[in-house]
């Protein structure tokens, strides 16, 4: 499975980006699907997921009522809306899809991952 993850750029302070992944190879709608996000110089941390009904979703408490997730198993792509943006949100975001059926929000229970695209907020 391949992951393109798209649409990151610069944006100022309360902007609004669409974070867009595209999955081809041995592509399966059942896959759980993720998002990931690494700061500079920070850990990389768990953003949002979804499974592959879409009925189930989680996110990281600082993203929460800001950021949403969706997906489109027709078109095996996977989205994160992003509103309120802040200078925190600053990182390279990473799509990637785990075969586990339930939500997931470890990084060591995903299977496949995307090289990322750049989001950068200015105050």
């Amino acid at each position: 499975v391949q992951l393109q993850a798209s649409g990151g750029g610069l944006v100022q302070a309360g902007g609004s980006l669409r974070l867009s992944c595209a999955a081809s190879g041995r592509t399966s709608s059942s896959y759980t699907m993720g998002w990931f996000r690494r700061a500079p110089g920070k850990e990389r941390e768990f953003v949002a997921a979804i499974t592959w009904s879409g009925l189930v979703t989680d996110y990281s408490d600082s993203v929460k009522g800001r950021f949403t997730i969706s997906r489109d198993n027709a078109r095996y792509m996977v989205y994160l809306q992003m509103n309120s943006l802040n200078p925190e949100d600053t990182a390279g975001y990473y799509c990637a899809a785990s075969r586990f059926q339930s939500i997931a929000i470890l990084s060591a229970r995903y299977d496949y991952w995307g090289q990322g695209t750049l989001v950068t907020v200015s105050s």
